[in-house]
């Protein structure tokens, strides 16, 4: 039988905090289906995937995720926009709502600097690329006829044949507090990366917030956020070493206990409600070892 979808308590919703399980690009493309299926019998509300260079395919991924499944919503975290044609990455994000409705969740990002460098399609302004291309997205999605002529996007009267009766939401996967406030302008989510504290969910809530009210936005903005599922301290530790390393915004709010950073045995129900009250709407949990996926089923067990 079928599990309901695994949550996890928080105050700050009438309803409670999704859970979902992110099933990692490096694994061999021929177990996706395996995994996702065992995610949703697990009763995972959400399964996200990766588009990482040079990987599988993001839309690939979804579109034979969403095939394969029934009830889990399945969401790709990220497209990058400067590889991403604005008009044709609406065309497939309405095709795939249209087949199965209210089940993909799309994400956008800026790219990783040293991908997009390699591929020679780096921007000078990741910023104004992004936003062009989620502004035309969302327009085109909602069934818009679209005319923009951007820095980077450049449409002409352009409108989808068959935009989705339920148009699916789109994020934006960014770390920064001006990438943040993007989100909040244009978005209708965010997606965090991993090693992300209560203390860093709270900021960016309030960066995505200041955008949004700059925005005059009053609609809901999904928080999604991402969380190693780790057996051990030593593991997380190594992680925590190399993104300080690494420098960035979430730097800073790494100096708390390991377990405001991933999920650790004997604090996974109070990891998790500290996330949902610090602002996450659906906390994704992620191995920490690209080729070894995590066990649904026990996963879920030990949430329940």
């Amino acid at each position: 039988m079928e599990r309901e979808p695994v949550h996890a308590g928080g105050a700050r919703h009438s309803a409670d905090m999704d859970l979902g399980l992110v099933v990692r690009p490096e694994l061999p493309p021929e177990d996706l289906l395996r995994h996702v299926r065992a995610a949703e019998a697990a009763g995972f509300a959400e399964a996200w995937l990766w588009e990482d260079c040079f990987k599988g395919g993001g839309i690939a991924q979804v579109a034979t995720a969403l095939a394969a499944t029934e009830r889990i919503t399945v969401g790709l975290g990220i497209m990058p926009a400067p590889v991403r044609n604005a008009a044709f990455t609406a065309m497939e994000t309405a095709l795939l709502a249209r087949l199965h409705p209210g089940r993909f969740h799309a994400g956008l990002g800026h790219g990783v600097a040293e991908w997009m460098r390699q591929i020679g399609a780096r921007p000078k302004s990741s910023m104004t690329m992004l936003e062009e291309t989620t502004v035309a997205v969302r327009a085109l999605l909602r069934g818009e006829s679209v005319d923009a002529e951007g820095r980077y996007v450049r449409l002409r009267g352009v409108a989808l044949d068959h935009p989705p009766a339920r148009v699916p939401p789109v994020s934006l996967g960014v770390v920064g507090p001006k990438g943040l406030e993007l989100s909040g302008r244009v978005a209708d989510g965010t997606v965090l990366d991993w090693l992300s504290s209560p203390g860093y969910v709270r900021h960016a809530r309030e960066r995505i917030d200041a955008g949004r009210a700059a925005a005059g936005r009053t609609d809901p903005h999904r928080l999604t956020v991402f969380l190693i599922a780790a057996g051990d301290e030593a593991t997380v530790r190594r992680e925590v070493d190399a993104r300080r390393a690494a420098g960035g915004e979430q730097k800073r709010f790494m100096d708390g206990p390991l377990e405001d950073l991933a999920v650790l045995p004997g604090t996974e129900r109070a990891t998790l409600r500290a996330l949902a009250e610090a602002g996450a709407d659906c906390v994704a949990l992620v191995s920490p070892d690209p080729e070894v996926p995590l066990d649904a089923a026990a996963l879920a067990a030990a949430l329940a």
